[in-house]
């Protein structure tokens, strides 16, 4: 339907209203689907009139359409239902649970279980889910509330909740005004024409004096003229019109002819639950990601089925946390300038030592800010320490294999400026666009390691910009260039995609996102051009020209629900618009640009609210909803005439480039507190000396001797280093690094130890449940919970309060948590069959949204639910009996089941159905481990044989045997473990031997580490939830930290810090280990005596030890052995 025909049932929808015709206003509402009376929709819920709630909703959405959408229909069934039930009228509510509530048993059959349940309470009240429902009357506006936010976040209400401003019937007046033209027209206009009709045209007979009527603009008909050239007719084509097959997101708007999608029926993570509904998350930016670059969280999304849902935990009818990110009403009232939460306070200011082109903080550890610059270097920099951790100098890494076009312009002009440099969604990669045709991807794995991942020869001449995305879940690489061409690429091998031809002019920028399930790009060429491409074949879907018609960029709000364009023309006329996705159009612009920019404009948004822009040498921020600048920053002055800007990703930080070839950190009161603190962790090396000169600490000494030597060394030979890397005209950013470094950390580094409690903060967790030993240890994925399996079978739940010592509610070892149960008193107890659960395997996992835990001790499969701790269902009896488990990344219905036979079976929950059956094991399975990124699952058995899975097909793709060091030979119980690194690339290894870091794709041994023959084996390990470190435990009771990088030990902690004198260490061991997901430096441990303690780093030191002395940016391919650095022999002989 054309923009005009849409406006002309809203002038219908206006008349009708007016005269009354209130059935028949709610009715073309519905049919049209073009506004969303939420008033009249709130007066029926309030009503309860149920079926007309339906009705009017099903114009709008149906309930597979969205997540947003099925949680609105569920909501609303499920509260028909508990009237039912509150009624005591079980034949309807047995009506409406079949008719209304079954087909959400296809996405979730454990809660359809649940909620039939419910039929066999005598008052619904008694579900503890249930026991705050109050009455009807106010269980209707509870959910009224969370209803309009759902209708306000849903996408495909956007643009149908407000209705147009009209004046007074707007209707008659353009008939009228239709009428004087008609009279006008007739040959003998009367002066008091008799209109009788409206159903054909009107006409006038003949006067006898001849006389003609009066002018239109005069005329007794109302209304006035409307000027020459003003609206096409209503049945004409705008210029967005209908498509014949409109793909269901604001996208169409965009679209004229959009390729037909089949779409899952429910996006990825959307949750329905007894509870009331958590806000929806909307799919985040990759961060950076987010979005003008294909940023985080939103490309990392799947479209999967809902079986095991992600959200399901609030009780009943409380209200949930206000929704962020929406409400984007004109009457918003903004805060005084002084009180908004902009990063306007500098903090540091950086040498970068040539001009900054493009900045990108990392999306995880936010801190951390790469720069490339306009001569082709690249630099990672902690802001926090101001430490420049990387420096690259521009560098082709194969020239044979770039183009020769690409090799006789270096010759030529061998000078290269950096375009674009952007980090993966998960910052396990980045990516640098430069000037001259290639595109260089890095991976990066923590501190100052970084590698050479990928080099493109990706256009001819320049790269103008880079993007990653997830089509296809499979990570891609999106270039442009001056060629007029976009390409996609694999970002796990380089090889080309898509090609996109179609622009008539260089490609300057691309801004890929999704709606729904559908992934597209946004491009725009220097000619203005706008255009739009899904992942096929069939061109552009777009063709507008954007404001400037120049360089312009396009960026979405975080939360991926607000298209932005920013652009300068070559008359230096820079202009921010929003767009209106539906159709195509610039909804507003903002003003407050210079007349004229001494440069191209360049922009970034954060916390779905702020805009900002540099320009006029200073940043300048809007309200996304407010078109006039909301405040300007100079930023204490030296900022360059259009500064380059980037936010971090919480937007507590503002990167900002300066005259000087610097860069200018600026942070608001969060960012103020996040450097603060990262400073006081820092290692300072005169506090430092202090400390470890203390008679509490132990020191190895050797080891200080070995790195100064080795680091010695390193200085020596760094000009060489640089040499090979092309890195001759920074020296001077080198050298003086490397002297400090030498200075720093080669002469005073020592391995710390800490032997006494008061060395560090550990807190042994109340026990009232008497268990022998902790079998396994696991942190709730919310980080305020730590979940242990007992040797036999019952599980132990400890949470952590919030209160006024803990504001966070998170655990940490300065709160006592309590162990937890519910009002019913039952355990979390495992099926044991006829075995002995002492003599059984273990297993257990938790679902992503902490809800259900799947656990086994030798015998059936137990699914229990977290909040009640009640069974929900068992399954798979022995033998064999199942060793280890783990939830698919992207659906919680499918479970790889490790088992005791050597078999690995992949098991559909919902269905109840083995989907695969993989064999390639010889003992029984001890790990198992997916990466998202690289779709695969790596498992690992008693046989010490590592094998890589394809998930797609779960073909084998690769096996390797662990390399055992010689003399040492493995106990018959000896199990490997395997994790991912946080890059779902690397994974951690772990033997009672050694622990080994491998590559998945090649299944490469990249580092080993052996303790020495004297010393305990190693009973358990883990990943830092950063990737940054290891933590180990031995059977001696020793608790051991590494650095990841390189397998460098850093920190030892001895039993005596954290046992009591009493028990002896060869008594009592941990047994498991476990890290906190949001807190680097906190992790627990499960003791063989059923004891659990935390353990975290004295809040003066921060962190575990001083990392030892690296060689920065070594991409060494030869496998590393850290035996030099391991358990020294005095611990042999404890």
């Amino acid at each position: 339907m054309s923009s005009l025909s849409r406006e002309l049932v809203f002038l219908i929808l206006q008349f009708l209203d007016e005269e009354k015709f209130k059935e028949t206003v709610h009715k073309l509402e519905q049919e049209s689907g073009f506004f969303f009376n939420m008033k009249y929709f709130e007066e029926e819920v309030h009503n309860g009139n149920w079926d007309e709630v339906e009705k009017y909703l099903s114009g709008f959405t149906k309930v597979d359409d969205n997540r947003y959408s099925m949680k609105i229909f569920f909501e609303i069934r499920k509260q028909k239902y508990l009237e039912a039930l509150d009624k005591h009228d079980r034949s309807k509510a047995v009506e409406i649970l079949v008719k209304d509530l079954k087909v959400f048993s296809t996405f979730n059959e454990e809660l359809f279980k649940e909620i039939t349940q419910l039929l066999t309470l005598e008052n619904f009240r008694e579900n503890e889910q249930l026991s705050k429902y109050g009455d009807t009357k106010s269980a209707r506006a509870i959910m009224l509330v969370e209803l309009k936010k759902l209708i306000e976040a849903n996408p495909l209400f956007r643009d149908k909740l407000q209705f147009p401003n009209l004046k007074n019937s707007r209707l008659r007046t353009l008939i009228n005004q239709s009428l004087n033209w008609q009279h006008q027209l007739c040959k003998n206009p009367r002066p008091n024409p008799d209109i009788k009709t409206l159903f054909v045209d009107h006409s006038c007979g003949q006067q006898p004096n001849g006389a003609r009527a009066p002018s239109p603009a005069n005329s007794p008909l109302l209304g006035s003229l409307p000027k020459a050239g003003g609206f096409p007719p209503l049945g004409a084509h705008g210029p967005f019109q209908p498509t014949p097959a409109p793909v269901p997101t604001p996208i169409a708007g965009w679209m004229p002819n959009p390729t037909t999608i089949a779409h899952a029926a429910v996006s990825g993570g959307g949750a329905i639950g007894l509870g009331a509904l958590k806000h929806p998350r909307t799919p985040p930016t990759n961060p950076s990601a987010d979005y003008p670059s294909g940023d985080s969280d939103h490309v990392a999304k799947r479209t999967r089925p809902m079986g095991i849902t992600d959200e399901v935990n609030l009780p009943v009818n409380v209200l949930s946390p206000t929704f962020q990110g929406h409400g984007h009403g004109h009457g918003q009232s903004f805060n005084a300038p002084d009180d908004l939460p902009l990063p306007k306070t500098v903090m540091r200011t950086l040498n970068q030592g040539s001009s900054p082109m493009s900045m990108d903080f990392h999306p995880v550890q936010q801190s951390l800010l790469l720069v490339g610059t306009n001569v082709g270097d690249i630099a990672l920099w902690e802001v926090g320490s101001r430490e420049r951790l990387v420096s690259r100098n521009f560098k082709v890494w194969d020239l044979s294999a770039c183009s020769m076009p690409f090799q006789a312009s270096l010759v030529k002009e061998p000078s290269v400026s950096v375009n674009r440099v952007i980090w993966s969604p998960d910052g396990a990669l980045f990516g640098v666009a430069y000037s001259r045709h290639i595109v260089q991807i890095y991976s990066y794995h923590g501190g100052y390691e970084v590698r050479q991942h990928l080099e493109i020869d990706a256009h001819v001449g320049g790269v103008n910009d880079l993007a990653f995305s997830h089509p296809n879940k499979q990570l891609c690489v999106i270039t442009c260039g001056d060629d007029k061409t976009i390409k996609v690429w694999d970002a796990a091998s380089g090889a080309k995609q898509y090609t996109f031809e179609g622009h008539e002019a260089p490609v300057y920028s691309v801004c890929p996102h999704y709606k729904e399930s559908i992934q597209f790009i946004f491009s725009t060429a220097l000619d203005g051009k706008i255009k739009a491409w899904l992942y096929d074949n069939l061109g552009s879907r777009v063709d507008y020209d954007a404001p400037g018609r120049w360089r312009t960029t396009m960026a979405y709000s975080a939360d991926g629900t607000r298209l932005f364009s920013c652009g300068t023309s070559k008359d230096g006329e820079s202009s921010i618009v929003e767009w209106n996705e539906s159709e195509g159009a610039v909804k507003r612009t903002y003003q407050g640009f210079r007349k004229q920019s001494l440069g191209v404009v360049q922009f970034d948004t954060t916390k779905n609210r702020f805009l900002a822009a540099g320009d006029d040498f200073s940043i300048k921020f809007w309200d996304m909803d407010n078109i006039q600048l909301l405040t300007t920053v100079d930023a204490d002055g030296g900022l360059a005439a259009s500064p380059r800007i980037r936010f971090n990703k919480d937007g507590t930080l503002l990167a900002v480039s300066s005259n000087d070839n610097g860069i200018k950190i600026l942070a608001n009161a969060d960012g103020i507190r996040l450097l603060r603190t990262l400073e006081n962790s820092i290692y300072d090396a005169s506090r430092a000396s202090e400390a470890l000169a203390k008679p509490t600490i132990n020191s190895i000494s050797s080891a200080s001797a070995a790195t100064s030597a080795a680091l010695a060394e390193r200085a020596s030979s760094a000009a060489a280093i640089a040499g090979m890397n092309g890195d001759a005209r920074n020296m001077g950013d080198v050298k003086p690094r490397i002297s400090e470094e030498s200075n720093d950390k080669s002469k005073i580094w020592k391995l710390t130890e800490i032997n006494e409690p008061s060395h560090c903060r550990s807190l042994k967790l109340p026990e009232n449940v008497r268990v022998n030993k902790i079998s396994r240890l696991i942190y709730t994925n919310s980080g305020n919970a730590i979940l242990a399996l007992a040797s036999n079978a019952i599980h132990l739940l400890w949470k952590w309060p919030r209160n006024e010592r803990n504001s966070s509610g998170k655990a940490n070892a300065s709160v006592q948590p309590q162990l937890w149960q519910p009002s019913s008193g039952i355990l979390m107890t495992n099926d044991i069959a006829d075995s002995n659960p002492e003599d059984s395997v273990p297993c257990f996992a938790l679902s992503k949204n902490d809800s259900y835990v799947m656990s086994a001790s030798g015998g059936k499969i137990s699914l229990f639910n977290m909040m009640t701790f009640k069974t929900m269902t068992t399954f798979m009896p022995p033998p064999p009996a199942a060793t280890f488990l783990a939830f698919h990344p992207q659906d919680n219905n499918i479970i790889a089941i490790g088992m005791d036979d050597s078999s690995i079976q992949i098991y559909n929950v919902r269905v109840d159905e083995v989907k695969s059956k993989l064999k390639g094991h010889t003992k029984r399975i001890t790990g198992l481990a997916f990466s998202h990124v690289l779709n695969v699952l790596v498992s690992s058995g008693a046989d010490a044989q590592i094998c890589v899975w394809n998930t797609d097909g779960w073909e084998k793709q690769k096996t390797r045997f662990l390399q055992l060091p010689p003399g040492r030979t493995p106990s018959a119980q000896s199990d490997t473990r395997v994790q991912f690194h946080q890059d779902q690339i690397q994974f951690l290894v772990v033997h009672e031997t050694q622990l080994a870091i491998f590559e998945a794709t090649k299944l490469e041994c990249l580092k080993q580490w052996f303790p020495r023959d004297s010393s305990a084996p190693i009973s358990h390990a883990t990943f830092s939830c950063d990737s940054q470190l290891i933590y180990a435990s031995f059977l001696d009771a020793t608790v051991c930290v590494f650095n990841a990088s390189n397998l460098r030990l850093r920190c030892r902690i001895s039993p005596s810090a954290y046992l009591p004198s009493s028990v002896s260490n060869s008594n009592v061991q941990p047994l498991v280990i476990a890290a906190h997901p949001q807190e680097p430096n906190q992790f627990a441990i499960g003791l063989s005596d059923g004891g659990v303690h935390v353990f975290e780093p004295l809040e003066s030191e921060g962190k575990w030890g001083v990392p030892p002395p690296v060689e920065n940016g070594s991409t060494s391919n030869n496998v590393a052995v850290a035996t030099s650095v391991g358990l020294p022999s005095d611990q042999a002989q404890r």
